[in-house]
């Protein structure tokens, strides 16, 4: 079956400009879509550069759901859903991020074009980023500070007798102070799981895509 190619200047005047790709713009820091390209060719591009998504305070933006759920009990619904919305463009950044990435590096690679099988290890760089960081970093940790937090409301109810507002303020610090001790575990227990399942679908030309 013939394969058709795209050339770099069709892939960067179409595809990488919806994306906000720049050739000036690529900080780095091994992950999946580094990972996905590496073994291509030894004249794919290397950076060394920072992430901005896992290497400066934007990283924080992902935990902003935790922040919320901690805060359940003394804001408006409202705005936990929104630190939700934050949470969710910051996984959307970091899996375009890594898309462009993957996408740069594959791109110079032959001056004849991206085959194929090039252009799905920038589809799967994306997807990867994207359900991990959604599990990672939303779903999971959100998850598990609204059980916490609820859980710990209805105990103090029960066994204290202090002012409602007393007992939301200490939910509230129970459940901030809960962030930094699950973010460990349950990276490790995502990454597991993706290992187990979803990566070993990652087939290109043959060959398994490496996590």
């Amino acid at each position: 079956m013939n394969v058709k190619s795209v050339s770099c200047d069709d892939m960067t005047s179409f595809v990488l400009p919806v994306i906000g790709w720049r050739h000036e713009s690529l900080p780095g820091r091994t992950h999946v879509a580094e990972r996905m390209v590496e073994g291509v060719s030894s004249e794919s591009v290397v950076v060394s550069e920072k992430d901005p998504y896992r290497d400066t305070w934007v990283r924080y933006l992902g935990y902003a759901n935790e922040v919320g759920e901690s805060f359940r009990a003394l804001v408006p619904v409202a705005a936990v859903w929104a630190t939700y919305g934050v949470s969710m463009a910051y996984v959307t950044a970091d899996a375009v991020h890594k898309g462009r990435r993957a996408a740069a590096e594959v791109c110079p690679i032959d001056g004849d074009g991206i085959g194929e099988g090039h252009s799905g290890r920038i589809a799967v760089a994306v997807a990867d980023t994207f359900v991990w960081q959604a599990l990672a970093s939303v779903a999971i940790p959100g998850f598990t500070i609204n059980r916490l937090c609820a859980g710990s409301l209805l105990l103090l109810s029960y066994t204290t007798r202090w002012p409602g507002p007393v007992r939301k303020w200490v939910t509230t610090a129970v459940g901030l102070a809960a962030i930094p001790v699950i973010i460990t575990p349950i990276d490790r227990s995502v990454d597991f799981l993706m290992e187990s399942t979803l990566r070993k679908l990652y087939h290109y030309e043959g060959k398994s895509h490496k996590a």
